[in-house]
């Protein structure tokens, strides 16, 4: 399945409202769908770029001289215990973080949850200077931020670390909806200084020697993906950047492997690997 020209259209509608890349809706509930991850070499990661653009479509939300990148920095929240770093309870199924594209004046509040080995994600979009009504005591409920703000209180979430990146996306249409293919590479981390964001170039460099792949369906991997995997011999490997962002960062004592993280998942269960 080659990506033409001709159905750009319908590739871009909807994926506008469908949910896999970023968008401009006030607010949106992405449906379920299935993440696969992989540890590529510069080298590889090349040449599946190269095979990414021949067989998919640029990212209708990106830029670039190919109009399929664009930078990525987000905020990660967690406890004073950091649950959500060590999965304890209901912390391991979901993560909170605010997202800004480039160096927009807007960001997105994110819940990204996965239930039954499935992921999904809440969303909403809001000023960049709104973001300073986030520490206060209590939620408004009339603001756009409410549910996140909310769910922060309750669960005693504060920003923890910023991980910024350049990534390389692209789409394609399927009969079970849209598919996407990303590329994550120079990934860097910052301890978090409040709720701001960042913008030097420093911090600390993060899987320096791989880039991040990530394969994102729905239903049934796609044919499209299977020739993927088997024509340049992928293993699916999770790996979760707000976890090696707080360890290579020293903000928990110890940073313990889960056994899915330190053995390449089976990619007929593809479903089980960790959250990024």
């Amino acid at each position: 399945m080659t990506f033409r020209e001709g159905n750009f259209g319908q590739v871009f509608g909807v994926l506008t409202q469908a949910s896999m890349s970023p968008s401009i809706h006030t607010r949106e509930n992405r449906e379920f769908a299935t993440e696969i991850k992989f540890l590529i070499d510069p080298a590889v990661a090349g040449m599946i770029r190269d095979w990414a653009r021949a067989n998919l479509a640029p990212d209708p939300h990106a830029g670039g001289d190919l109009l399929d990148t664009y930078q990525i920095t987000s905020l990660y929240f967690d406890t004073e215990q950091f649950d959500v770093f060590h999965r304890r309870g209901s912390f391991g199924r979901s993560k909170y973080r605010i997202r800004r594209y480039g160096h927009g004046d807007v960001v997105f509040l994110e819940r990204k949850l996965k239930t039954r080995g499935l992921l999904t994600k809440r969303r909403s979009i809001m000023k960049l200077d709104e973001l300073e009504r986030l520490s206060d005591a209590e939620s408004e409920r009339d603001w756009a931020g409410h549910w996140f703000h909310q769910r922060l209180l309750a669960r005693r979430l504060r920003p923890v670390c910023q991980i910024t990146y350049r990534r390389t996306a692209r789409v394609a249409m399927t009969n079970y909806g849209p598919i996407r293919l990303t590329m994550d590479e120079r990934v860097r981390a910052w301890p978090a200084t409040g709720l701001v964001f960042n913008d030097s170039d420093e911090g600390t460099a993060l899987s320096e020697s791989r880039i991040i792949l990530e394969l994102k369906y729905r239903v049934e991997m796609p044919a499209l993906f299977k020739a993927l995997l088997e024509g340049f011999d992928l293993t699916p490997q999770p790996v979760s950047k707000y976890r090696l962002a707080a360890a290579a960062l020293g903000l928990v004592a110890e940073f313990e492997a889960s056994p899915d993280e330190t053995a390449p998942c089976a990619p007929s269960v593809p479903t089980v690997c960790a959250l990024g």
